[in-house]
């Protein structure tokens, strides 16, 4: 059986401009603004939440399936996912757009002015969750408005347990619309700030939400998670670092170990604190897809963190 990861696939393109935006931007000058920022350094990285998902979770051993839309420049991300044996039975190419992509400029702040292109990503409607066989599992993470909405509705239709992650998509929802995910999915996955817009948008508290669903996940950063299941309020620690490098696809490898603890019935401490880890791994490392590690390091480093082990 397999995992269905229904979100985005994209390039981000991070650009890094040695000065300060403040030096360059001007207040009283903002409504005439015409800046050029000179960026001698810049990465492409292989990233979209679908993929970052993916990556995380095969290297758990979990059997993921990517459900995207993509453009006519995908190619060199087809040979990325070839050589990680990530299937791309569900990816669609959509040949008139491109992959959608963020162009990301950092300043010596960490000051960022981001561009977003969706492209591709606005097409996620056409691929549907009954076109996917063996499907035990699925997520609907960030994506085009209308894929977001029809793979809710069809993982429900079809009795597949899914995780409703919204996340920087949620602005894109009314109220009434957020609570029709909130009744259809199995389970809520959200930050600390996206729980406050959920709560603002729909007017439900978050145990009033954590009582419509099987479990209710909050991440908050360097403060860990909270887990409301099983009518408990479980608080799971932020593992330790090594460094902190870049934050960039954190939430995603946690929600991987999420997916890999549902599956495998772990109980919500224990898939908890395998999702913290996995977040404590990827952000020593810059982009979503750089970290690596194996099955028996995963198993040590959990018992280092948490004094037993996982598997």
């Amino acid at each position: 059986m397999h995992t269905l990861i229904c979100g985005s696939i994209a390039y981000d393109t991070i650009m890094v401009f040695q000065d300060h935006f403040k030096h360059h931007i001007l207040p009283d000058k903002l409504h005439v603004l015409n800046v050029a920022f000179l960026v001698p350094d810049l990465r492409r990285e292989f990233g979209g939440c679908a993929a970052n998902i993916a990556y995380n979770l095969s290297m758990l051993g979990g059997n993921p399936m990517i459900m995207a839309t993509v453009g006519n420049d995908f190619q060199p991300y087809a040979y990325r996912l070839e050589k990680l044996n990530l299937a791309k039975t569900y990816i669609r190419q959509i040949n008139d757009a491109f992959t959608a992509q963020a162009f990301i400029t950092t300043d010596l702040d960490d000051n960022q002015i981001t561009a977003f292109h969706p492209g591709a990503m606005n097409f996620s409607h056409y691929n549907s969750v009954k076109d996917a066989k063996n499907i035990n599992l699925g997520i609907v993470a960030p994506d085009g408005r209308d894929g977001m909405i029809a793979h809710a509705r069809e993982f429900q239709e079809y009795g597949i347990p899914f995780i409703f992650d919204p996340g920087q998509g949620l602005p894109m929802f009314s109220g009434d619309e957020l609570i029709d995910f909130v009744n259809k999915a199995d389970y809520i996955a959200v930050n600390d700030y996206e729980g406050q817009l959920l709560q603002e948008r729909t007017k439900y508290t978050l145990s009033e939400l954590a009582d419509s669903v099987k479990a209710l996940i909050i991440t908050k950063g360097a403060q860990g998670s909270t887990i409301y299941a099983e009518g408990r309020q479980l608080e799971i620690p932020c593992v330790k670092s090594d460094a902190i490098i870049d934050p960039t696809g954190c939430g995603d490898a946690y929600r991987a170990g999420l997916l890999y603890g549902i599956a495998h019935d772990m109980g919500w401490q224990t898939t908890g604190q395998l999702a913290s880890l996995l977040g404590a791994i990827k952000i020593t490392h810059r982009g979503g897809q750089n970290h690596r590690f194996s099955h028996d390091e995963i198993d040590q480093l959990y018992f280092e963190a948490f004094g037993n082990r996982i598997f």
